[in-house]
């Protein structure tokens, strides 16, 4: 593997984290990948999706570039908790991950597993209790926040032990970037009609919306009692330079939030 400088990370401003608690999100430089995976100026692209069409051997690269800022226990490296993620709302122990199964959330308790999502336009959440011994990160696409990804992972935690939870919003597809039809308005309103304020109809394109990904987790989070929330002030679209994105380029990389303890 070549030596490249030091990655780019996006560490939260999340001022609930507490002491111990570690966080960040990846940036799309500092890797191997090329085109359509690069870095948006022809430089290596940190794409660390399997499932995108990128070359494994570039994907294994960038993997091994961040394995060397996390943490090394006593028994070896922790690798992150990497989930075939489906748009769903199943909630696994990131520690007994061992393969890459179907889920689209993690959970942690205590050191020893990162809990870790890949998004490009979708909406990962990173959480943590206020005592810094359960951590869990959720992939919030639009189906998955619908269906009950946030409160799942919630539940998860508080079953084992977490109290008073907090939340980061990373980086997704902005609210004025994220255009859907109007079967996405109306399937949230039928679910609570105060998901209306979340759509903002296009006149110009009748049906269409644009949707607020970060209003909708929100509310989801303040429901089930996550009162103190960060973040939710990025947009993937818009940002080439930082992220990738799938609305705006089709074939591209992903990106990845992750959260430990220790």
């Amino acid at each position: 593997m070549p030596t490249l400088p030091s990655l780019q990370l996006l560490r939260p401003d999340w001022p609930d984290l507490p002491a111990g608690v570690a966080a960040l999100t990846t940036l799309r430089s500092g890797g191997v990948s090329r085109g359509p995976y690069d870095d948006g100026s022809n430089g290596g692209g940190l794409n660390l999706g399997v499932h995108v069409g990128d070359a494994i051997e570039s994907v294994r690269d960038n993997r091994a570039l961040l394995q060397a800022v996390l943490p090394i226990l006593p028994a070896g490296p922790i690798a992150p908790a990497w989930l075939t993620q489906v748009h769903g709302v199943r909630v696994v122990n990131a520690a007994a991950v061992t393969t890459a199964e179907n889920a689209d959330a993690s959970i942690a308790v205590g050191a020893g597993a990162v809990c870790a999502v890949l998004t490009a336009d979708c909406l990962p959440v990173l959480l943590c209790d206020a005592m810094g011994r359960v951590v869990g990160a959720a992939h919030a696409g639009w189906r998955g926040l619908l269906n009950g990804v946030l409160e799942n992972t919630v539940q998860a935690m508080r079953a084992e032990g977490a109290e008073r939870i907090t939340a980061w919003l990373g980086p997704a597809i902005g609210p004025q970037r994220f255009e859907v039809g109007p079967e996405v308005r109306e399937a949230f309103v039928a679910r609570d009609a105060r998901h209306d304020a979340a759509f903002k109809p296009l006149v110009a394109r009748p049906g269409k919306c644009l949707a607020d990904i970060y209003g909708l987790a929100r509310l989801t989070l303040t429901d089930a009692g996550v009162d103190r929330i960060s973040g939710g002030d990025f947009c993937t679209v818009s940002d080439a330079a930082r992220f990738y994105s799938y609305r705006r380029d089709g074939v591209t990389g992903r990106f990845a939030s992750l959260i430990w303890i220790g």
